[in-house]
């Protein structure tokens, strides 16, 4: 038993570790408590009853009642990583990253070594490989836009003129700079050559529009 929660210390250790590199909601510590914790569980699960089961003969035995409860009640503190701000969502993978230490620690507690181990690499490799190749294949360029509006933008104008222009929206932020003023900030991800002039244009030119830039935060 203290082997097999010292395995889930150190695996659910190495995703957590990741997380915190990253400066998520969740990151070293969260990671190794929820796979630590379900590890005790699991063992808990297999072992904890042995007593009761060599006392009384008419006692039934099931090892996936707990691991069942534990996979779905781990999904409130993955949602408590979420966090979404306007039209921004953050903290998904994160929350997924938890539910996968969540089941590591139920393998481990089994004793499935294997399993563990490879489970591990797998998510370490899509964590911080795979975000890299996705940048190598897919070129996308970050554009930061500063916008001056009156309080009657209808945003959805503004939404649409961004997706003529092939690009997503990565985080839009509006704060209040005077009456009837409104700054909004928004940031995007551009893929290929964009005419930048083009869209400013083409921003300006709504009624309520007063200002338009490259900006900063």
């Amino acid at each position: 038993m203290t082997t097999r929660l010292i395995t889930a210390v150190l695996l659910c250790g190495l995703i957590g570790f990741e997380r915190e590199i990253k400066n998520r909601s969740a990151g070293f510590r969260t990671h190794i408590l929820v796979g630590v914790g379900a590890c005790l569980m699991m063992l808990l699960s297999l072992y904890g009853f042995e007593p009761f089961l060599d006392e009384h003969e008419t006692i039934r035995f099931d090892p996936a009642r707990i691991p069942s409860y534990v996979i779905s009640g781990i999904g409130f503190l993955g949602a408590g990583t979420i966090i979404v701000n306007g039209l921004t969502i953050r903290g998904l993978t994160t929350a997924a990253s938890i539910w996968t230490v969540a089941g590591l620690g139920l393998v481990i507690g089994a004793g499935m070594y294997g399993p563990a181990i490879l489970a591990t690499i797998v998510v370490l490799v899509s964590l911080i490989v795979l975000n890299n190749v996705e940048r190598l294949f897919v070129k996308r360029s970050s554009l930061l836009l500063y916008i001056q509006v009156k309080d009657e933008l209808n945003m959805t104008d503004l939404v649409a003129i961004l997706e003529q222009h092939n690009a997503s929206l990565s985080s839009l932020t509006i704060s209040r700079e005077q009456t009837r003023q409104r700054a909004v900030y928004v940031e995007l991800l551009t893929k290929g050559n964009n005419n930048e002039m083009t869209l400013f244009d083409e921003i300006s030119h709504l009624p309520s529009v007063t200002y338009v830039s490259r900006g900063s935060k």
